[in-house]
């Protein structure tokens, strides 16, 4: 059993583009096959339904990234300006560093000590001439040049930076290549899942025979109410977010609210880091209006507000409820798979958690690992 569980995670582990890429059609699958039914009672095919459903789907994808662009291409223009506001700002609160200590510096040293210091002080300055005095014969001196070593061995060493920095660059490229390739193939992937779910279904029910064929089912339409559970209540969730932080920037004057209001709600909801990542939206916007570090601390403090409301009192109502995972299987879920597959481990880690308790409910010889995930 061991040597089976240490081949599946490495198969997990190597394979993370092909099985993400796989887990993410899954579930958009199951999300987008009540949209397919809806057209189907309107007597269309399950083909042509699911590619309704799948433009409908691709075009809403498409707009939503046309806005986000458009507004960051205009914050894009104004970038100079949040560059002198982050250059005075981070001059102010230096300024006022520097006078914290400068006030610790008169409160915790005796008079004693300052008196000796403004003593010494004469003796410093009559030597400090005489310490800058090698510094100037040092920069009157004419620089050394190298010899020129020969041109062979220079053009080697241009070959090897060359070498070096084509190396780098097609590795940084082939890394987003693969991630952008494997996720080119979901539309497709989600179009063939729903217009041959019916076969997909049917074949996948004959693997089993008698009772397990029962099992399968009930584990099938199990995971799919999951999925869509899930998703439903975080999509809810970030919409609760989304608004109350537009109206909280909104109040603040904050440009581009109405973009960084959803950004910074949607972004609250991943695990752990949630709230370091809703912060950087709001943080930057303010950069172009306030100069003070003051509304700089109120936004955060808002930010980190609704961040431990909706977590603490709105998720496990809307979304906790769906997915009966106890908090402990959450937090060694959300470890592992973000070991396995990386960041976005952290978002798929609940989902497929949720997932294997649906099948272990429904297995008897499972149904302990089960009550152990459940909350």
């Amino acid at each position: 059993m061991m040597i089976g569980l240490t081949g599946l995670i490495a198969i997990l582990y190597y394979g993370r583009a092909f099985c993400v890429t796989m887990v993410i059609s899954v579930i958009i699958t199951f999300i987008l096959d009540p949209f397919v039914h809806f057209f189907m009672k309107l007597k269309l095919p399950r083909g042509v339904a699911s590619f309704v459903v799948c433009t409908i789907a691709l075009l809403l994808f498409y707009l939503l990234g046309l806005g986000v662009y458009t507004e960051v291409a205009s914050f894009a223009d104004d970038l100079p300006s949040y560059s002198l506001r982050a250059n005075t700002l981070v001059d102010s609160v230096a300024d006022r560093v520097d006078q914290m200590e400068q006030n610790a510096y008169k409160l915790l040293i005796p008079k004693r000590l300052q008196e000796r210091e403004r003593g010494q002080q004469p003796d410093v300055q009559q030597q400090q001439p005489q310490a800058k005095l090698p510094r100037r014969t040092k920069a009157k001196q004419p620089p050394e040049v190298p010899a020129p070593g020969p041109a062979s061995v220079q053009e080697v060493h241009i070959r090897q930076d060359r070498t070096s920095i084509l190396t780098y660059l097609y590795a940084y490229i082939s890394s987003y290549y693969n991630v952008l390739l494997m996720l080119s193939f979901v539309p497709f992937l989600v179009y063939f899942m729903l217009s041959w779910r019916d076969h997909v279904r049917r074949s996948f029910l004959t693997l089993f025979d008698g009772g397990d064929r029962v099992v399968a089912g009930r584990s099938w339409h199990a995971i799919a109410d999951m999925a869509r559970a899930y998703v439903f209540g975080n999509f809810l969730l970030g919409i609760l977010l989304a608004t109350a932080s537009s109206v909280c920037f909104w109040s603040w004057h904050l440009p581009y609210w109405a973009v960084v209001g959803p950004v910074s709600g949607f972004l609250s909801l991943v695990p752990y880091v949630g709230l370091p990542l809703a912060m950087v939206p709001p943080l930057l916007a303010a950069l172009a209006t306030y100069d003070r570090a003051t509304p700089f601390l109120i936004i955060s403090a808002e930010v980190g507000f609704l961040h431990l409301l909706a977590l603490n009192l709105l998720y496990p109502k809307i979304v906790g409820a769906r997915v009966h995972l106890n908090p402990l299987a959450v937090t060694v879920a959300l470890m592992f798979w973000g070991t396995v597959w990386g960041g976005i481990g952290l978002i798929l880690a609940i989902p497929v958690t949720a997932a294997l308790k649906a099948v272990f409910d429904h297995v008897d010889n499972m149904q302990p690992y089960g009550r152990l995930l459940g909350d």
